[in-house]
């Protein structure tokens, strides 16, 4: 009877569990074994290393923290903004330059940050 071809892996494991023979083992090969694997790259100056705290100039407008979020439209904000209910959907999109409001349960601002 002729021993059908399988996977390695699944041949030792039939093997193991006394379905069929074993199959015969080939040599080790050292380098298969122990790969040597290169070191990470680092990070360079080309790329983003530090996120900026508040490159969108948010700590301006936390004074109408506890307001109310309707306020947000009366700011005269002249750059892109976006307001985030509680618990809503935020897209994931990061842009430092966006000012993002943040409500609470209540529809109050709760917080004001880059994003």
């Amino acid at each position: 009877m002729k021993t059908p071809r399988l996977f390695a892996p699944l041949a030792a494991a039939l093997a193991l569990a006394g379905c069929m023979a074993a199959p015969p083992q080939a040599p080790v090969d050292q380098a298969v074994v122990n790969p040597q694997v290169a070191p990470l790259p680092t990070a360079s100056d080309d790329g983003l290393v530090e996120r900026k705290p508040d490159l969108c100039k948010a700590s301006t407008y936390t004074s109408y923290i506890g307001q109310p979020g309707s306020v947000v439209p009366t700011l005269g904000i002249t750059r892109e903004y976006r307001v985030v209910e509680y618990r809503g959907i935020e897209p994931q999109e990061y842009d430092p330059n966006r000012i993002v409001f943040r409500l609470d349960s209540a529809g109050n601002i709760s917080a004001v940050d880059c994003g």
